[in-house]
């Protein structure tokens, strides 16, 4: 099983000037001691389940820009993209650019988004959930028609570009795996076994294997290899006195092994302290290695 980290929040003692220092240590530390993977979110508000939505937030892609330059090997990527928020052509050139300055380390995690606060407070369109979809359909389609080397124009319902071009291509190949983030049943899981390389669910084992029953019969209907998808989790914990244990963090690893899950991504309220990180590093991804 491979570990990834998430980063949610950037409230940190010292506030906003103290922000690109911490960061920096964090990244480092990460990639130092084997984290598979970095993941920032893709809001401008703090989301509810974090904290209020005034806290400090960073944007997505000049963070990730930001942590490929001190980064050397932890593939880097947001959890997730909401489709709304920029324009599918320019988004594909943002994470191929990524992609190209990291050595090919981006992923493309991207969903149909549900933030309408955010949207609303800076004047993005929010769209009924439908016409999400539909959006989020068409940015699918369009990045692998992008990074199929083919120009030519695409033409959808709500996207109409006359030349696709994309150059110079991304280092991954054959590009960026494509993450559909979410568990809805009928249309999201249908999307990840329609376009994705990867999927990412969150709850416990046991939810997170029924939506994987899902997808496999998505895949079924669709003629598409099940075990093509690498099947990712999203999960808090926080290693402290009184806490979790390492020997705790490992059980949840081993639960999800067991139903399917390759690569656990883990966020954890006391990042900031980087004491954590070095734990990981130490006590739990070589252990997680043999899952």
């Amino acid at each position: 099983m491979r570990i990834g980290l998430q980063i949610p929040n950037f409230t940190w003692p010292g506030g906003p000037a103290s922000i690109a220092a911490r960061l920096a240590e964090i990244a480092r530390v990460a990639d130092d001691v084997g984290f598979y993977s970095l993941w920032v979110m893709d809001h401008f508000f703090q989301i509810s389940m974090i904290g209020p939505h005034d806290h400090d937030m960073l944007e997505g892609y000049a963070t990730l820009g930001y942590l490929a330059g001190l980064t050397r090997t932890t593939k880097l990527g947001t959890m997730a993209t909401g489709v709304i928020y920029r324009y599918p052509g320019i988004l594909v050139k943002t994470v191929t650019t990524l992609d190209v300055l990291s050595g090919g380390r981006a992923y493309f995690g991207i969903g149909a988004a549900w933030n309408q606060q955010e949207a609303i407070g800076l004047g993005t369109p929010f769209p009924p959930l439908g016409t999400r979809f539909e959006l989020l359909e068409e940015a699918l389609q369009i990045a692998q028609q992008m990074w199929s080397g083919n120009n030519g124009a695409y033409h959808g319902k709500h996207n109409h570009l006359t030349e696709t071009l994309c150059v110079p291509q991304p280092l991954s190949r054959p590009h960026p795996p494509i993450l559909v983030a979410g568990g809805g049943e009928r249309k999201t899981l249908r999307l990840v076994a329609q376009y994705g390389d990867a999927c990412n669910l969150w709850g416990s084992p046991q939810a997170v294997a029924a939506k994987l029953a899902i997808l496999r019969q998505h895949c079924a209907d669709l003629g598409r290899d099940y075990d093509s998808i690498e099947k990712t989790s999203l999960g808090t914990v926080e290693l402290a006195a009184g806490k979790m244990s390492a020997a705790d963090v490992l059980a949840q690893c081993r639960a999800l092994a067991a139903v399917g899950v390759q690569h656990a991504i883990f966020n954890m309220p006391n990042v900031h302290e980087v004491a954590p990180l070095e734990r990981f590093g130490r006590d739990i991804i070589p252990a997680a290695a043999a899952l």
